[in-house]
């Protein structure tokens, strides 16, 4: 049992895979009835607070995001552009798909609920900062078929 468990009340988002960002969100907001989220378009670019299997990462992204205000949960579409990522990976993998389930901790918890899935087997997959916060992917796929959002709130 983890000693340093999630919470089910700190699950914060569902990422999917897609191949056609445009057609899903048009989609998503359709079913959901939200307006189509804007779609913002990440170029590769050198960027030293960002790293894909332990390794500077550089790659291009397309994402959208649609929240859910009234239950604090979202949904991002990502579709994955040039480059290595965890999104790409994904993707030649599996195809369209979750890719990664999100879950919000204490910051003086990151560390801790990380460093215990990496003990039991499961290692990080890509971590990024940004000001203000970071976004941690544990490699758990395989095992669980998905992977592992940690993000420490503030």
């Amino acid at each position: 049992m983890m000693k340093n468990h999630i919470d089910f009340k700190d699950f914060l988002q569902i990422a999917i895979i897609v191949k056609d960002i445009e057609k899903a969100a048009k989609v998503w907001a359709d079913i959901l009835h939200v307006p189509v989220p804007e779609i913002r378009i990440d170029k590769p670019s050198e960027n030293p607070d960002l790293t894909y299997r332990g390794k500077k990462a550089f790659y291009g992204l397309k994402l959208a995001v649609i929240m859910s205000k009234e239950r604090g949960i979202m949904i991002e579409l990502h579709e994955p552009l040039e480059g290595e990522s965890t999104f790409k990976e994904f993707q030649n993998k599996h195809g369209n798909g979750v890719h990664h389930l999100g879950f919000v901790v204490g910051p003086d918890r990151r560390d801790a609920v990380v460093g215990e899935f990496e003990e039991m087997g499961y290692p990080i997959r890509t971590l990024g900062y940004y000001p203000g916060g970071s976004w941690t992917i544990i490699d758990a796929e395989d095992d669980l078929g998905v992977n592992l959002n940690i993000k420490p709130f503030a």
